[in-house]
């Protein structure tokens, strides 16, 4: 016998994000997120997306209380409003292996999608893009990144049998680390330097990143307008990952590229993989989990590509060289082994492309499930 209980008390706000730490306590490759983090996002106090999206919160619990499943749901009202849709969208779901516990946490989402006359369902999704997104289909048995979701085999058997369908699928690919840098991409650096006037960006101090930033979120819209479940960041949002970005990225990993009239057209985000300092950590800043993030970022061998977006006007003109040219570098600084792409729809061939000469393995699949009702 299982039950429902929203989340609306801060102790089950607690319950709610440490469920898969707990879940997944004895597994190899999950990686918990930062649980202040995670806290964070359903905060409408710090989140601005609260704005304009609806939000909701269960735990299933068994008999004796003990939770044993999670679910949130989303609903964007604006995104909607632009798309002329009626869709909500699941998040943060996870449960034990008891398909009547996600038949339930199912119906309940549901329910309460029905309640602001919604017709369709679609996740794992977050509130923007660059929120944790896509089930995991394929690829359990690798260390996940600290940035993605992680789940048990169970989870799409589990919604497929209760009548979900794939909407759309992304990969993650391991990149080998050039051992030399390859002559195509100094090449094609020098051309755009000269053809068309595009410089790279590095700062000095974090103190700079406002002053870029805006440009470069807004060059993320732009390239990323016509992507699967994309909603523009408008200036609050800006303003939200902005100080996200300050708080964890190293100045080394960090690019911005500038046209000839000093017009920012493209950016790009590096992290030294984290996955192994959360992990030990379980999630927590102390008592040591700080220590270990601080010593992650300050001695690392494995690189996580975060995003990187291209003006659609200044696409396949060559400036990502710019970026990779002095990535391989800093890289090579620190002997770099590899790197691990963040989710990639595998629609989005361009990008792909652009790891052909790194010898790239597809290492997992995630996907979002969508349910008409």
């Amino acid at each position: 016998m299982y039950v429902i209980k929203e989340v609306k008390t801060r102790r089950d706000s607690r319950r709610f994000t440490e469920f898969p730490n707990k879940l997944y306590v004895d597994n190899p490759y999950y990686v918990p997120a930062l649980s202040m983090d995670e806290e964070a996002v359903f905060n409408p106090k710090k989140n601005p997306a609260h704005k304009y999206c609806h939000v909701v919160r269960y735990l299933a619990l068994n008999e004796t209380g003990k939770v044993v499943g999670r679910i949130g749901g989303i609903i964007n009202t604006e995104l909607n409003k632009v798309k002329k849709e009626k869709t909500a969208r699941l998040t943060r779901i996870d449960m034990i292996d008891d398909i009547k516990v996600t038949e339930l946490l199912i119906n309940t989402i549901i329910d309460w999608a029905k309640s602001y006359e919604m017709t369709t369902l679609i996740g794992p999704m977050g509130f923007t893009d660059l929120d944790r997104m896509g089930m995991l289909v394929e690829g359990f048995d690798v260390l996940n990144m600290a940035i993605t979701i992680y789940n048990a085999p169970y989870y799409h058997e589990h919604l497929e049998k209760l009548g979900f369908k794939k909407d759309a699928d992304w990969i993650e690919m391991k990149i080998d680390w050039p051992q030399t840098i390859p002559e195509k991409i100094v090449r094609v650096s020098r051309m755009v330097e000269s053809r068309y006037g595009y410089r790279l960006v590095k700062l000095k101090n974090k103190k700079e990143i406002p002053e870029y930033a805006k440009k470069a979120f807004e060059t993320y819209n732009k390239a990323y307008m016509n992507l699967y479940g994309f909603h523009p960041l408008n200036d609050e949002m800006m303003e939200y990952y902005t100080k996200q970005v300050m708080l964890i990225v190293q100045l080394d990993y960090i690019w911005f590229v500038l046209d000839e009239k000093d017009q920012l057209i493209a950016f790009g985000i590096m992290m030294p993989s984290l996955a192994l300092a959360l992990k030990k950590s379980k999630g927590k800043l102390f008592p040591f989990g700080l220590f270990r993030i601080l010593k992650a970022l300050k001695k690392h061998d494995i690189i996580d590509f975060y995003f990187v977006a291209v003006d659609p006007k200044h696409q396949s003109k060559g400036a990502l060289a710019l970026l990779m040219e002095d990535g391989y570098y800093q890289g090579e600084k620190r002997n770099i082994k590899y790197a691990l792409t963040g989710p990639e729809l595998v629609e989005n061939v361009k990008i792909q492309q652009q790891w052909q000469d790194y010898n790239p393995e597809t290492i997992r699949r995630r996907r979002s499930y969508r349910l008409e009702f």
